[in-house]
């Protein structure tokens, strides 16, 4: 079923009796006539025609539709909400950004549509747990520490290491909590400037992504996977198993065989683990931990991890399908026609902190949570800037704020909402589009989730703003002057607000407010 996009051809359209005319024996215009026969009957639809060589074409009746209206006010917060994933216990992993340095914009895409997509899961029943690994662990800890001491000590960053305004604030800040730190023997003092400065970049971090409405129910540590034998344990299985290869003094894991372009070193020739040594291991807690699906958010220059990752589930001897890698591409800002390179504090990247300063969380998360994860976008700042319809967060959040107007308006007037109302008097054709387009939310739910894709639900949004924005320049909804509310009053204001409450409960599975004025 779908709604058609010309609306001479009915509210709904269907080739089922294309699909289906072989298995019972008709030709498809003819099944599709005896369907229209029996659904011309059917209670609530009011025509049923056939079209072409065997599409069905629906209108329903009025009442019929209103029916949405009805279930929605019943609903409330719930509307919309699938039990698809019921029992699925997800672990959901994204942004990860290394505790290096603030997140940049690559984070900040997958910090909004990583929490859009968390909530879209547990909309369709999901049991989802969302997990940040701190990679702790490794060179670029290393280089950032390199920072840090040149940083104290009023040198210039080493040539691989950071810079930036950060790097000055976070190495004052551990002389503060040691003041004596850089007379400290060097191990000591490298191991001060880890302990310290990593810790206070994380923390940074955390609150920046709380501030920005995403928060964490799991910070994995890297570190803890070496500290406590599990990578030489997982290790160690696989060699047992015969699932790694020796070859040229190193241990190997066949990841081709998942679609990686070559082999991986596991155990490096000097004996010491490789990168998905950690990997290895940290998909064997989390299926030990109970869950059936690890949803990977990666970053543009990720793509080798697929086939990686889909090994090693293999080589643990876990179904390939308990993987599943999302690859988001590039972010760049844009203001007066040119790009945004700069920012004023990490130097070298745009930050999360850029982007919020600039447009406020809500159009931040909106607009980087609106297209696929598979395409690049460029954010358009002076737009985002706008408190006008070319805005697409002002568009949709400005919409609600109309139909809370108007609900506030009809309890001045001593106008109850009545759920109950005659929805057989909404005929206009502006009212059934408003009414089928709420309609469609439980679908684009299910999709967004089935495929992913919380971009859906932003979309879908606009469409219904659209909808609703249409409806009211056509349609007086309360009474004027001295005029009495009646029955199309009430039918009208049921329909107002489950439109409301629609645009409430997508905003929410986007993380963005839904202001009553504006």
């Amino acid at each position: 079923m779908e709604r058609p996009r010309n609306p001479e051809h009915g509210d709904y359209a269907t080739n089922v009796a294309l699909q289906v005319a072989k298995k019972v024996g008709m030709a498809p215009r003819e099944l599709a006539e005896a369907l229209a026969t029996e659904l011309a009957a059917a209670d609530g639809v009011d025509t049923a025609e056939v079209a072409g060589p065997g599409f069905l074409n629906l209108r329903l009746a009025a009442d019929a539709q209103g029916e949405i209206v009805r279930r929605v006010l019943g609903s409330g917060d719930a509307f919309g909400r699938g039990d698809a994933l019921a029992g699925r216990k997800i672990n959901l992993e994204f942004v990860s950004a290394n505790p290096t340095g603030p997140i940049h914009l690559g984070g900040t895409r997958w910090a909004a549509v990583g929490d859009a997509l968390g909530r879209v899961l547990s909309a369709q029943g999901a049991e989802v747990t969302r997990e940040y690994y701190f990679n702790d662990a490794g060179a670029q800890i290393d280089r950032f520490v390199n920072s840090l001491l040149a940083a104290a000590q009023g040198q210039p960053a080493p040539e691989d290491g950071y810079a930036g305004a950060y790097i000055d604030d976070i190495a004052a800040a551990v002389l503060r909590k040691e003041p004596d730190a850089l007379s400290q023997p060097e191990g000591e003092r490298r191991e001060t400037f880890r302990k310290i400065g990593v810790g206070l970049m994380f923390e940074e971090i955390k609150q920046s992504l709380h501030d920005f409405g995403t928060d964490f129910d799991v910070f994995f540590h890297e570190d803890s996977l070496h500290a406590n034998g599990a990578v030489a344990q997982a290790v160690g299985e696989l060699k047992e198993s015969g699932t790694l290869y020796e070859a040229d003094g190193a241990w190997w894991m066949r990841t081709t065989d998942q679609g990686d372009d070559k082999d991986r070193v596991v155990i490096k020739s000097d004996g010491d683990p490789a990168y998905i040594a950690g990997d290895i291991a940290y998909l064997r807690d989390k299926v030990q931990r109970g869950f059936d699906l690890c949803i990977y958010m990666l970053g543009a220059d990720h793509h080798g991890y697929i086939g990686r990752l889909k090994a090693t589930a293999v080589a643990l001897g876990y179904d390939p399908a308990v993987v599943e890698v999302l690859i988001g591409q590039m972010v760049n800002l844009v203001s007066g026609g040119k790009p945004v390179k700069m920012s004023k504090r990490a130097g070298t990247v745009v930050t999360l902190e850029d982007l919020v300063e600039a447009v406020g969380v809500d159009a931040a998360r909106y607009e980087l949570t609106r297209y696929s994860v598979d395409s690049g976008i460029d954010i358009d700042l002076d737009l985002l800037r706008k408190h006008t319809n070319e805005n697409p967060v002002f568009y949709v959040q400005y919409a609600h704020a109309r139909l809370a107007s108007l609900q506030r308006n009809a309890a001045e007037l001593k106008i109850e909402l009545d759920p109950e109302a005659d929805f057989s008097l909404l005929t206009h054709p502006r009212e059934g589009d408003l009414i089928r387009t709420i309609g469609e939310f439980p679908s684009v739910l299910s999709k967004a989730a089935e495929l992913r894709e919380p971009h859906r639900v932003a979309r879908y949004l606009e469409s219904l703003a659209s909808a609703y924005h249409k409806f009211y320049d056509v349609a007086r909804v309360l009474p004027q002057g001295d005029e009495a509310p009646t029955a199309l009053t009430h039918a009208r204001l049921a329909l107002c607000e489950a439109a409301r409450q629609v645009l409430a409960n997508g905003l929410s599975l986007l993380g963005v407010s839904a202001p009553e004025r504006m």
